[in-house]
C-alpha cells in the first residue's frame, strides 16, 4: 500500500475553509479515509474503529462538526452544501484526494453531497447505517428526541437510547454521553433546506453500504431504494446484532468490512 503522509500534521489540526474553521484529527500514514459522524455527535464515535485501520495502513482524518471541540463556522442558514464543502476543502488542503469518505447515518449525508459536489476529491464511499431519506416511525423519533437530549435524567434516557439506537443486549452506556444538541439543530435545519436529489446519489462514486440488522432507524425499504440509487456502483455488508448505533455495538466488524472493501476497489 503507497505511504503517503498528508499535508495536515499528525494530531489536532485547525482547518480554515470558506467560511469556517474545522478542527481535524488526522492519524496514520498511507491511503485517507475521512471519517464523519452522526447527527450531533463527534467524531469520539469512531475512537474504537481507528487503531484498526492506521494498523491497516491508512491515513485516517476525523473532522468535528461544527459547534463541537474548535470547530466554528455559521451555525444557521446552512445546507449540506456548506458542510460537503468544508470536507472537500479539508481533502485538498491536506492533498488526499481521492480518498474514502465514511460517514455513521447523518455524516452519510455529507458524504453523498461531497461525493456529488466535489466528484474529484472521492474515492469511494461508505454509509454506515445510512439513513438516506428514510420515513422514521413517530415512536422512533421520539425515542432519539428523549435519548439525544442530556437536560434529561441519565435513566429515562437509557431506555430510549436502547430502543432507537441499539439491539437488544448491547449496552448504550457510551451514547449516553457525546451529544451536541446546538450542532444537532444546525444540521437537522441544514437537511431540511437541501432537496435529496441534490446528493442521494453521491455523484458516481462507488459505494459500501454497511447495514445494521436490527436498525430501528432504517427499515427494508429504505435499503432497498439505496440498492436502486446505487444499482451496480453498491456493496451490501449487513452487521449482525447491531443496531442505528453500529459503531460503539461492533466496531472490529465495522472496521474489518471498510478495510475489505478497500482491497478490492
Amino acid at each position: 500500500m503507497q505511504e503517503k503522509a498528508g499535508t495536515l500534521r499528525t494530531g489536532v489540526s485547525l482547518v480554515l475553509t470558506d467560511d469556517a474553521a474545522i478542527e481535524v484529527r488526522a492519524e496514520g500514514a498511507g491511503p485517507a479515509i475521512v471519517l464523519l459522524p452522526s447527527l450531533g455527535r463527534g467524531i469520539a464515535d469512531f475512537n474504537d474503529i481507528v487503531p484498526a485501520l492506521v494498523d491497516n495502513g491508512y491515513r485516517v482524518l476525523r473532522p468535528e462538526p461544527r459547534g463541537v471541540g474548535r470547530s466554528r463556522g455559521p451555525m444557521s442558514g446552512n445546507t449540506l452544501h456548506h458542510f460537503a464543502a468544508d470536507i472537500a476543502s479539508i481533502i485538498r488542503q491536506d492533498g488526499s484526494a481521492p480518498c474514502v469518505i465514511a460517514g455513521h447515518a447523518f455524516g452519510g449525508k455529507v458524504a453523498c453531497t461531497v461525493a456529488a459536489n466535489h466528484r474529484e476529491v472521492v474515492r469511494a464511499l461508505v454509509l454506515i447505517a445510512g439513513t438516506g431519506n428514510a420515513e422514521i416511525d413517530p415512536d422512533i423519533g421520539e425515542s432519539i428526541g428523549v435519548g439525544s437530549d442530556p437536560s434529561l435524567p441519565r435513566e429515562k434516557r437509557r431506555d430510549h437510547l436502547v430502543r432507537a439506537f441499539f439491539a437488544e443486549g448491547n449496552d448504550p452506556a457510551e451514547w449516553l454521553d457525546g451529544w451536541h444538541p446546538e450542532t444537532m439543530a444546525m444540521q437537522r435545519e441544514a437537511e431540511k433546506a437541501t432537496a435529496p436529489d441534490a446528493y442521494v446519489g453521491g455523484g458516481d462514486a462507488p459505494v459500501l453500504d454497511i447495514q445494521a440488522e436490527a436498525d430501528a432507524v432504517v427499515g427494508e425499504s429504505e435499503r432497498s431504494a439505496r440498492r436502486e440509487t446505487f444499482a451496480d456502483r453498491v456493496t451490501v455488508v449487513v452487521i449482525r446484532r447491531a443496531g442505528h448505533a453500529l459503531l460503539p455495538e461492533q466496531p472490529a466488524q465495522v472496521a474489518a468490512a471498510i478495510h475489505d472493501y478497500i482491497q478490492k476497489l
